[in-house]
């Protein structure tokens, strides 16, 4: 138990609010027991400023609004229960200032005491709602209708020894007493609202954060189409491109490396090989698909039935820029120093035809693709040399104004029999060039 004041004040506040509370439940409940107790100090303060002034009232009534007002605070703080212990307060706040009225008699002789009694439907408002609160507001009318009723039909106007100038000096402290318990209770909300405001902007903040980390993930696992499909519908993804270059680049002998070298070295390297890659990729427009141990897949020409807002087809040859990726990757695969170039090799293969594309899973998904050009692609590339790109003969015939090739040069592809390919060697100005220089020497 408890043993000094702080000690008290502290196990009183658990009681009040848990931890299971929701920042509304906090609030409203901080609200009541703050009410409750202005309503208490008024009740004392008003009953000492009478007797100070030698007028006799019954104290009965301010009296037993105190007992009760503590007793329903102590019930409370025992079992828990909040919604008991704001109808009692807001019954209290409602019947006692009319009470205490008819108790000293008209609303002249009592100044005005039932206006009070509007904290009832205001405190109700505050904690629960306009809606909430239209009862009792009510219930304030009639009562106040009643209280009229009474005055106007059977009052007297007996003022009970008071004289009118002390009529006045309480008319004065009814209305600014009030008048300063209602003022800070809307302050007092309206500050710990602007709080809770400011702590859900925080939290808005911090989830549009969130939100975009995982749209940065999602956006770095799938198309940016696709994800936004996969995000707006339920149902398998899967399309059919009429037209689409593939493209697979291979470290040669990867195997073998990741057997010689340690792992953590390996995956560092591999990383930052494959980074580069994706680098390149973006810039040249291209799709990353995915990877496969040391194959690394790229596509172009997925988004070609994805418009832009004037409707038009994405601008570009994509079977042009992914030649320039294939030979921009050689060139920095050439760029490596060391055990690096001499041991991590690439060969490259490019296909271009139909394909199906989709995404596959529930869990840990992937965008892929499907049919004879990933095939081709991936054969291809398997065929190719250390450093070479070969590419088949749809690609070439696109391409063969803008680049240098060898060829050509028929493999028997496992599964697909004889197929045409072509060594790209550079582009044709800088390849038209290399050939000038013996020349000229």
């Amino acid at each position: 138990m408890p043993r000094d004041l702080s000690s008290w004040l502290g196990y009183l506040g658990q009681r009040v609010i848990t931890s299971a509370d929701t920042e509304r439940d906090r609030l409203n409940k901080t609200l009541a027991i703050f009410a409750s107790g202005l309503m208490g100090f008024g009740a004392m303060l008003w009953l000492a400023i009478y007797w100070a002034m030698g007028i006799k009232f019954s104290a009965t009534v301010p009296l037993t609004y105190l007992a009760l007002s503590a007793a329903s605070l102590a019930f409370y703080l025992w079992n828990r229960n909040f919604e008991l212990f704001r109808l009692i307060q807001v019954s209290l706040f409602l019947f006692v200032p009319f009470i205490m009225q008819w108790s000293i008699g008209s609303y002249v002789s009592s100044s005005g005491v039932m206006l009070w009694a509007l904290l009832a439907p205001v405190g109700v408002m505050i904690f629960q709602g306009p809606r909430e609160s239209l009862p009792w507001f009510v219930a304030y009318l009639v009562m106040t209708g009643v209280s009229g009723f009474f005055d106007y039909y059977l009052g007297e106007g007996v003022q009970q020894g008071v004289t009118m100038q002390s009529v006045a000096v309480f008319f004065a402290l009814n209305f600014a007493a009030m008048s300063t318990i209602i003022y800070l209770l809307i302050s007092y909300f309206i500050r710990q609202r602007d709080h809770l405001q400011e702590s859900l902007d925080q939290q808005h903040k911090l989830l549009q954060a969130e939100q975009e980390k995982s749209e940065r993930l999602l956006l770095n696992i799938l198309p940016g189409p696709i994800a936004t499909r996969l995000k707006e519908q339920h149902a398998a993804i899967a399309d059919g491109f009429a037209d689409c270059t593939v493209m697979f680049a291979d470290i040669i002998n990867f195997t073998r490396l990741s057997e010689e070298m340690p792992p953590k070295l390996m995956v560092t390297l591999l990383n930052e090989v494959f980074s580069h890659f994706d680098g390149l990729a973006e810039k040249h427009g291209m799709e990353k698909i995915k990877t496969i141990g040391d194959d690394y897949m790229a596509a172009g020409g997925l988004d070609i039935h994805h418009r832009d807002e004037a409707g038009d087809p994405p601008e570009g040859d994509y079977a042009k820029a992914m030649c320039e990726l294939a030979l921009d990757m050689r060139e920095y695969m050439a760029t490596l120093s060391g055990v690096r170039r001499s041991r991590m090799q690439l060969h490259i293969g490019i296909g271009t035809g139909p394909v199906v594309a989709g995404v596959i899973g529930m869990k840990k998904f992937i965008y892929d693709l499907w049919g004879d050009t990933v095939n081709i692609a991936s054969r291809v590339t398997s065929e190719a040399a250390a450093g070479m790109i070969l590419v088949d003969a749809t690609t070439y015939r696109r391409v063969r104004d803008e680049f240098e090739f060898e060829g050509p040069q028929v493999l028997n592809v496992k599964g697909k029999g004889e197929v045409t390919v072509y060594h790209l060697v550079g582009h044709r100005a800088m390849a038209t060039a290399s050939d000038a220089a013996p020349n000229g020497a």
